[in-house]
Formats: C-alpha cells, sequence, structure tokens
C-alpha cells in the first residue's frame, strides 16, 4: 500500500481539521465512470464546477478545481476500469474524491514527476498520456491525498478552499 500527502502549508489546520471532524457537506454530488469512457470524460468535473458556480465560488478558484478534478476523472477513465466520483461541497471549500476499480499506481512518487507516464499508444493516440495528470492535480489543489495499492484499487482525494 502505498500514500502521498500533500497539503500547502497555509491550510494545514484546516486539512487536518476537515478529516478529523468528518462535516456534514452542504451538497453532495455522486458520479460512475466507465472504464475508457472517453465520451462522457469530464462530465462530472464539469456538474461539479457549474454547482460551485452557481454557489458564487471566485472564478479563478472555479479555474483551479476544473483543472485538478478534469486530470483526475481522465486519469480514472484511461488509466483504470472506470470507478466513482463523489463531490463534497462544504462552505469553505470543495472535498472531490476519486475511487477507482483498479489495477492502482505500482510507484506514487514516480508518477507524480512530470512527464512519467504508464498510457498506452491507444491513449496516446486520443492525446492523453502526457504524464502531467497527478503534477497539474498537485499544482492546482490545497490537499492532495493518494491512496493506493497496486493491483488493487486508488482513492485520490482532493481539497481546494475558497478563500484565496
Amino acid at each position: 500500500m502505498a500514500k502521498f500527502w500533500f497539503i500547502r502549508e497555509e491550510y494545514e489546520d484546516k486539512a487536518h481539521q476537515h478529516f478529523n471532524d468528518l462535516p456534514e457537506p452542504v451538497i453532495t454530488l455522486d458520479f460512475t465512470i466507465g472504464e475508457r469512457d472517453f465520451v462522457n470524460a469530464g462530465n462530472a468535473s464539469s456538474q461539479i464546477k457549474m454547482a460551485l458556480k452557481r454557489l458564487g465560488v471566485d472564478s479563478a478558484i472555479l479555474r483551479r478545481i476544473a483543472i485538478a478534478s478534469y486530470e483526475a476523472e481522465i486519469n480514472e477513465t484511461a488509466h483504470a476500469k472506470g470507478g466513482d466520483i463523489t463531490g463534497d461541497i462544504y462552505p469553505e471549500y470543495v472535498l472531490i474524491k476519486f475511487f477507482d476499480n483498479g489495477p492502482g499506481i505500482d510507484d506514487i512518487e514516480q508518477s507524480m514527476i512530470p512527464g512519467f507516464s504508464t498510457a498506452d499508444d491507444q491513449i496516446r493516440e486520443m492525446g492523453f498520456g502526457a504524464g502531467l495528470g497527478l503534477p497539474n492535480i498537485k499544482k492546482n489543489v490545497d490537499v492532495l491525498h493518494i491512496d493506493s495499492v497496486a493491483g488493487g484499487r486508488t482513492l485520490v482525494e482532493i481539497i481546494v478552499f475558497y478563500n484565496q
């Protein structure tokens, strides 16, 4: 089992508070992602972004959320056997969880290196697989947690706070 944590220093206390207290979200959006379903890839991220936009979240924050959630959704579509996405919207932040159906990440630290990719030729021919997904997620979120078992499932959790 491999784990990866990234927390922007200024949000460390808030992130730990969230994971310890587990407040009730204001809105929860659930989605199922199909394996290699590129026709619908990005829909969940778009719907989460639109819900946040209706709630008045700043456009710069929306952009960061959209980039990070789209990258994670594409990773789930391209590299996994499908999975689930849950967007929990809170008054101060959004928590988006991506839980795939495997096959897991062999080396999370290596996967965080820009340019590293396990994409096959079919994925690359579609214009994906440049090895920037996880680095782009990290760059655009305040908290990133990855928990994966090689040959098993992967959980990716991202948090973006609205007040920046």
